[in-house]
């Protein structure tokens, strides 16, 4: 039988890409699976600390081994925003078409028209609970800011970020092709190779 692992979010597109980045290995379960559909605060100042906040929620009221993630969108031109305000960067609401041109009319207004003033990069934080011990794990995806919105696979900030080496964005790769380079890509790889899986 397959070990148990609770991924501390709602969001199913992050749910299916762990399970396939896993393949199998696990049984990944989201909130929903285990029945938590409080908002889990979300309160820290960093990426880390949001991370070991939604981890530390589960395996306290749930029991369930478990990771959870926060990914932040860091843009060079904007000092590093949004970084750990990322999903509301557009309002209060994680609203993904808002936040997407919420960055586009900030960077016009800073003047980025220039590749070398859109870089940008992806970072994923990970923390992880399972047999009573505890780690953090990052990946990061280095890359730049589009000027328009392209593609319709993924979600968030995909249609606007080209990852370094690439000419297209994250929405117009498939799901494998994504995987292979991003950065909750990279996290969950040293997420399993830490396990053993």
């Amino acid at each position: 039988m397959k070990p148990t692992l609770v991924f501390a979010t709602a969001n199913e597109n992050k749910v299916s890409e762990v399970r396939r980045l896993l393949e199998g290995r696990f049984e990944v379960k989201s909130l929903v699976d285990i029945g938590c559909f409080e908002d889990i605060p979300e309160t820290a100042l960093t990426l880390e600390g949001n991370a070991k906040q939604k981890a530390d929620y589960v395996k306290e009221k749930y029991g369930f081994d478990c990771f959870a993630d926060d990914t932040g969108l860091e843009v060079d031109a904007l000092d590093g925003a949004p970084g750990v305000f990322t999903a509301r960067f557009g309002g209060p609401k994680k609203d993904a078409m808002q936040n997407m041109n919420h960055l586009l009319n900030e960077l016009r207004s800073a003047g980025a028209e220039e590749s070398m003033d859109r870089k940008a990069q992806f970072k994923t934080a990970i923390h992880l609970i399972v047999d009573g011990a505890e780690i953090a794990l990052e990946g990061i995806c280095k890359g730049e800011i589009a000027k328009k919105r392209s593609g319709t696979e993924g979600f968030g900030y995909d249609p606007i970020f080209i990852p370094e080496g690439e000419s297209r964005t994250f929405s117009e790769m498939n799901a494998d092709e994504k995987n292979a380079i991003s950065h909750r890509g990279r996290a969950i790889r040293k997420m399993t190779e830490w396990l053993g899986a």
